[in-house]
């Protein structure tokens, strides 16, 4: 049995290494919140040796009460915004760097697929990161490119933005 990951989803570690390096740098540490990617962006950093000097720690809130107890996302929030979402992602990001004491935290959630609705397609995945400097959110529409390709462009994506922000400090 072969379990590499195929080409198309292998995550380059150089990525990880140089987010940790900005925060060394920088002199911060960072937290994860995740929903669709599971606990890939975290696995994703901790795969590199001597993470634990800049990775406080992660939480997968799969589930909306996950969501709320876990990492403090109001329920007027999903109620009115839903689970795939900016205002969630937000919430999602600024209760893991409250939970965790983080400077940096980034948030992902969405519809990894298959399936999908009208209004949140399958490939649609907010964002959010959290600074002592605020916090952003956005969403991308990666497609419906099938479940495994889409969270590892959201690891790469939810990485890169760590880097940023991390950098910017």
């Amino acid at each position: 049995m072969n379990d590499a990951a195929p080409a198309s989803t292998r995550l380059d570690p150089c990525l990880a290494q140089a987010l940790l390096a900005a925060c060394r740098a920088a002199g911060v540490c960072l937290a994860t919140a995740e929903s669709c990617t599971g606990g890939l962006v975290a696995a994703a950093l901790t795969d590199v040796a001597g993470s634990s000097d800049v990775v406080l720690g992660g939480v997968v809130s799969y589930s909306n009460a996950a969501k709320m107890d876990l990492l403090g996302v109001h329920s007027d929030t999903l109620d009115a915004h839903g689970a795939v979402s900016e205002p969630v992602a937000r919430q999602m990001a600024t209760g893991a760097a409250t939970r965790f004491h983080a400077e940096i935290a980034v948030s992902t959630t969405g519809i990894a697929g298959p399936g999908g609705s009208e209004h949140k397609p399958e490939g649609r995945v907010c964002f959010a990161v959290t600074t002592p400097k605020g916090t952003q959110s956005q969403t991308v529409e990666f497609g419906a490119l099938g479940r495994e390709a889409v969270r590892a462009r959201s690891v790469e994506h939810a990485l890169t933005l760590l880097l940023t922000a991390a950098e910017t400090l």
